[in-house]
Order: C-alpha cells, then structure tokens, then sequence
C-alpha cells in the first residue's frame, strides 16, 4: 500500500514539472537579440570585467551577528521563565551560553572578528 502511494506520488511531480515546463516553454515570449546575452549595469555598457570579487569578510560578519542575535532571541523566553522551571533551566542555559562563547571564541581564533 506504502509503495503504491509512494511510486503514485513521485510520477505526479514528475508530470506535474515536465508539465509546467512544457507549457512555460510554449507560451513564454521569444527574442533572439544577441544583446540579452550581454551583461548589463544600469543599461551602461560594462568596462572591462564584468565579474567582481567581493570580500567574504562582509558575509561572515553578517553571519556572526546574526548568529549572536538570534542568542539573544532564545535567551528572552528562558529569561521568563527561570523562576518556574528552576536549576533545570540554569544548567541548560549555561550549556548553551557556554556552546555559543566557544563560538566566538573558535571565530575571535581564527581572526573573523577583525575587520581588513
């Protein structure tokens, strides 16, 4: 019966997207204009490359401070509830405040936190 169900489910999707395919493909609109190819700024025509490296710093110093910010979201409901649950809580809130400090002190290590 499981099997039935799966193998019946799987060849929907795959009708189903060779479907939406086929059908974007008939009555989507068509240009054959070698400009579209071109990479654009702006309507500007590009100078030189069109490709450009950004630094990973920004990305990763995105990430760290999001990542300790959403700390601080898990950290509001505990904060309310400490008095209820007890030791239980403090124990477990410790662990994952101890989790997090060995984080940044892994990041803080490997120089993530300094701005080049």
């Amino acid at each position: 019966m499981f099997f039935t169900f799966l193998v019946v489910a799987i060849l929907t999707a795959v009708v189903l997207v060779v479907a939406a395919l086929t059908i974007s493909r008939l009555i989507a609109p068509r240009s054959f204009n070698p400009q579209k190819g071109e990479p654009y700024e702006c309507g500007i025509p590009t100078r030189g490359q069109s490709w450009v490296q950004f630094k990973a710093g920004y990305y990763l110093f995105a990430i760290l401070f999001l990542m300790f910010d959403i700390e601080t979201v898990f950290l509001f409901p505990w904060a309310n509830v400490v008095n209820e649950v007890g030791a239980y809580a403090l124990v477990c809130v410790s662990f994952f405040l101890l989790v997090l400090i060995l984080g940044l002190a892994y990041a803080w290590r490997k120089g993530a936190l300094e701005w080049k």
